[in-house]
């Protein structure tokens, strides 16, 4: 159950999820955010104020930006401004256009993330999750059996013996 509740909160948006994770790369955010941060933003209704993660209208799919909410657009979108920028941004995002609202920062998470020893790590350990419950029904049916041939071991034993009396007492 606590494995469905973390899969709901993780989700990615990308996947019809409400979760979206960015690594921030820049210092137009700095000081609230600085390079190689994790964000970690959730959907919802942004106002003005929010630090929200969007995607610019007509720009590549994958391109996300994390800026504040400055200010309601005349056009139904957002005005957006990084806090250690003094422009604005040249997009007017809508809601349809923003990914999620910063809810969380964890400093410094992102620079790891993108360490090929840290994914080859990860990986070796999630490979070694999915081999151990194996191992251990494995080694659980062996100890079965084992206990199983023990006890018709001391079973034939107890069957000797008893004959063994028989011969003895006749």
């Amino acid at each position: 159950m606590l494995v469905v509740i973390l899969a709901i909160l993780v989700w990615p948006t990308s996947l019809g999820g409400c979760t979206t994770m960015t690594v921030v790369s820049g210092h137009s955010m700095e000081p609230t955010f600085h390079t190689g941060d994790l964000v970690v933003a959730r959907c919802g209704t942004p106002a003005v104020g929010d630090i929200v993660i969007y995607q610019p209208p007509g720009i590549a799919e994958r391109a996300q930006i994390i800026h504040r909410i400055i200010a309601a657009g005349s056009n139904g979108g957002w005005v957006m401004q990084g806090d250690n920028n003094d422009f604005r941004d040249p997009w007017q995002p809508t809601d349809h256009d923003i990914l999620g609202i910063a809810l969380l920062k964890i400093p410094s998470v992102g620079s790891l993330l993108r360490a090929p020893l840290v994914w080859s790590s990860l990986l070796l350990m999630a490979a070694a999750l999915l081999v151990w419950p194996a191992r251990e029904r494995v080694l659980g049916r062996r100890t079965a059996a084992l206990a199983s041939t023990a006890e018709a071991f001391d079973d034939h034993q107890a069957t000797e013996a008893e004959a063994d009396r028989k011969v003895v007492v006749s």
